[in-house]
């Protein structure tokens, strides 16, 4: 049987402020103005791992009226403090110019949110100028085009980098459409094929077409040389005959 007690217990909840975990491995390079969507996800991951994500984006709390002046002290004082930490944290993952600039920024979600807003416009003119790469882009006949095709990747791997995404069939058009003029019977093969082809399945077929033409290639060299030899060993034994005949018509002369 549960027994009353005469005196009931009150029980005092306490604000939940925010505890850092240590930080495992080395911290990333500070931020100098290059490369913010990188240095921004990796921030973003090193302040959950430290509980203070949060303090990116909440506002400063309000405290409803029921609240005693103890509590609303107490819960201030853990979001102050949580704060604090996430604003340093990043503070001191920026370089010493960077630092100088941003240190006034009085809380965590500002200081968060003026890195967005200067970097981010930047990333809109990245991404302007790696879409106008894609488009111009264009296969030519003196270069591999293996070497080529990775190039275009890379475009490609850009754009995704920066969140524009491409279907899969989209990226393979592209890639048969940037061709190279003397690969224009080829191209016009793989863009009748009534089977949808992966992008991975297209560069095998890429590779092997390129190396079935250099292997052509080198067999036609060969046969040129092995022609021209032949040209000039019959261009010597004609030499050589004439020779032999002028010398005996002038020994028939004597």
């Amino acid at each position: 049987m549960a027994i009353e007690s005469a005196n009931p217990v009150t029980m005092v909840v306490q604000p939940h402020v925010a505890q850092p975990i240590a930080a495992q491995g080395e911290r990333s390079e500070k931020l100098s103005g290059n490369d913010f969507k990188r240095w921004h996800q990796k921030m973003l991951f090193y302040l959950t791992t430290l509980n203070l994500a949060r303090f990116l984006s909440e506002k400063v709390p309000v405290v409803s009226e029921g609240e005693t002046d103890t509590q609303k002290r107490a819960a201030m004082d853990a979001w102050g403090y949580g704060d604090f930490l996430c604003r340093n944290y990043i503070l001191n993952d920026l370089s010493d110019t960077l630092y100088n600039v941003y240190s006034s920024v009085t809380t965590a979600r500002a200081l968060w949110e003026s890195l967005e807003k200067k970097y981010k416009t930047e990333d809109a003119g990245l991404k302007k100028f790696i879409v106008g790469k894609f488009l111009d882009f264009k296969m030519v006949d003196s270069k591999m085009v293996m070497n080529q095709v990775q190039e275009f990747q890379m475009i490609l791997h850009d754009l995704h980098a920066e969140g524009m995404k491409l279907s899969k069939s989209f990226q393979v058009a592209a890639m048969i459409e940037k061709l190279p003029p003397l690969w224009k019977d080829f191209k016009n093969y793989m863009k009748h094929k009534r089977k949808e082809m992966g992008l991975e399945d297209l560069i095998v077929r890429l590779r092997i077409e390129e190396d079935n033409r250099l292997s052509e290639m080198k067999s036609e060299k060969l046969q040129i040389e092995a022609k021209a030899n032949l040209m000039e060993q019959n261009g010597n034994t004609s030499i050589k005959r004439k020779r032999v005949d002028y010398k005996r018509k002038r020994e028939g002369l004597k």
